[in-house]
C-alpha cells in the first residue's frame, strides 16, 4: 500500500463544513469521487470535475468524469491523488454543480504511513451537512459568521427622527 493522504475539504457556502478523508496515494481521482459522492450524499454520475489548483485556487488542469478524448480534460480514472498532490502547494477544487459554478476546496494535510488494521479510503472527520449537491438555497446553515453576528439587526429600521439630508 502506498503512503495514505490525509485531505482537508472545506465549503465556502457553509463555514462549519469541514470533512477529513485518508485515502491511499494509489487510488485514482475517480477513487476519491466516489468517496466524496457517498459520504455527501451526492449523485456518482453527475456533472463534476477536480482542478488541480495553485496556493491562491487559481484552477490549473480540470479532471473529468467522463473521457472527453486527447484534446479534452484528463480523465480522472487516469491520475493517482499522489500524481496531484506530490506537487508543491498542490490542491484540489472538486467542482460539483457546474451550472451554478459551485465547489468544495480540498488541501492535502500531509502524508503518513497506512496504520494497521485500518481500512482506506476512510472518512476521519464530518462536522456539518454537505452542501445540497444542485440547490444552493437547499444547503442547512449556510450561514457564515458573520451573517449569523449580523442577523440581531435585521429587524432594525433606524431612527425615524434622523434625517440623513444635508
Amino acid at each position: 500500500m502506498a503512503m495514505i493522504y490525509k485531505l482537508r475539504m472545506l465549503s465556502d457556502e457553509n463555514d462549519n463544513f469541514l470533512r477529513e478523508y485518508e485515502v491511499d496515494g494509489s487510488s485514482t481521482l475517480f477513487d476519491l469521487h466516489n468517496l466524496i459522492s457517498d459520504d455527501l450524499g451526492f449523485e456518482r454520475d453527475g456533472v463534476v470535475s477536480f482542478f488541480a489548483s495553485d496556493a491562491k485556487w487559481n484552477k490549473l488542469v480540470e479532471f473529468t468524469l467522463v473521457d472527453m478524448g486527447e484534446e479534452g480534460p484528463i480523465p480522472m480514472q487516469n491520475v493517482t491523488v499522489a500524481d496531484v498532490l506530490n506537487l508543491p502547494q498542490a490542491r484540489l477544487i472538486y467542482l460539483f454543480d457546474m451550472f451554478n459554478d459551485r465547489s468544495l476546496y480540498i488541501e492535502s494535510g500531509g502524508s503518513a504511513k497506512p496504520a494497521t488494521n485500518t481500512v482506506y479510503p476512510r472518512v476521519a472527520t464530518s462536522v456539518a451537512p454537505a452542501p445540497n449537491q444542485y440547490e444552493p438555497s437547499g444547503t442547512e446553515s449556510n450561514n457564515s459568521i458573520f451573517d449569523e453576528a449580523m442577523s440581531e439587526f435585521e429587524d432594525f429600521e433606524g431612527d425615524d427622527y434622523y434625517d440623513d439630508e444635508f
